[in-house]
């Protein structure tokens, strides 16, 4: 399943975050301990609106396109404020589900399909692997679903393993332009396997490559041996194309989700697993450094629009990690 997103006139109702249907059957796994840690119907995701409007009519034009890959067992959802920026700003958008890993997908006529990984070396590659494969389909099938993307200027980003996405499906497909890995090791590991980095890791690439993270993923900070550090450490050297390394200081995991504009707003988060979902970094500078940022990397390669970002930080929080 995925949502396009794209520059639209300003007609029609506001789009919901979630479904009813999905928004019901994914309430109780986002409050548990291991994400939220609330009472289960604490937050109306039903009810919290997106900036987009349902079936609002596109402004006529060909656009860019941006094809997004969510974290491990995350669906698309959950990362409507990238794809709303981004489409007002002049891209279409396509988010992904992937079905059978996402912890819930909803399809036509309310049918709930849920998945999960064991978190084996061998599930951990077949995940890569077929979100590859996603990446690649959907945007097979993209001029059945608009007749506004231009498929000559294709990016692709995601946040988690689906950065780690964003590099592999560039491996293998070269209609892929540009691409982003937000806060995502790139390696396949699993629990307890031998260390299995990516071919992006070790081959690179020779297009453009951004790597965008908070302090999982600093490559100067020795003492953060996480999967995002080793493997961006090593991809660096190996990256033959445009590439940049932009930091976000006290920005967590999580925060380069929809949770960033979300968590400060359910005060039943403690201060302490708030930090540890979102970091501690104002949540207003966070989401204006993230938008800018992943705005001005699609600008310069797919739009050919200068930008000085990537020369000097301008957002309270960002470095440039050289």
């Amino acid at each position: 399943m995925v949502t396009v997103s794209y520059p639209a006139q300003r007609r029609g109702p506001r789009a919901p975050m979630l479904t009813e249907g999905l928004a019901e059957a994914a309430d109780p796994i986002i409050s548990s301990p291991a994400f939220l840690d609330v009472p289960a119907g604490t937050v109306d995701w039903h009810g919290t609106l997106r900036q987009a409007r349902v079936d609002a009519p596109p402004i006529k034009n060909k656009w860019p396109v941006v094809l997004f890959s969510p974290a491990l067992q995350a669906p698309r959802e959950f990362y409507t404020s990238t794809a709303d920026d981004l489409a007002s700003r002049g891209y279409v958008v396509v988010t992904v589900s992937h079905t059978h890993e996402a912890f819930a997908v909803e399809f036509p006529g309310n049918r709930i399909e849920y998945g999960g990984v064991d978190g084996s070396p061998e599930t951990m590659k077949k995940v890569i692997d077929t979100r590859v494969a996603d990446m690649r389909f959907v945007l097979d099938q993209l001029p059945k679903l608009t007749k506004n993307a231009d498929l000559s200027r294709v990016g692709i980003a995601g946040h988690s393993i689906g950065g780690y996405t964003a590099g592999e499906t560039m491996v293998d497909d070269r209609r892929f332009d540009a691409g982003i890995n937000i806060d995502g090791g790139m390696e396949h590991t699993g629990d307890g396997g031998p260390y299995s980095p990516g071919r992006v890791v070790t081959q690179g690439l020779d297009r453009p490559f951004l790597l965008f993270g908070g302090d999982d993923g600093d490559r100067e900070l020795s003492h953060a041996d996480t999967s995002i550090t080793r493997t961006w450490a090593e991809f660096w050297p190996n990256q033959r194309g445009w590439k940049r390394d932009v930091h976000l200081d006290n920005g967590a995991h999580f925060g380069f989700s929809d949770l960033q504009w979300a968590v400060p707003q359910i005060r039943q988060v403690t201060p302490e697993h708030r930090g540890s979902l979102i970091g501690t970094i104002d949540p207003e500078d966070a989401l204006k450094a993230q938008h800018d940022y992943v705005a001005a990397f699609f600008d310069l390669h797919l739009e050919r629009r200068s930008t000085s970002l990537f020369d000097r930080p301008r957002h309270p929080g960002v470095r440039l990690v050289d």
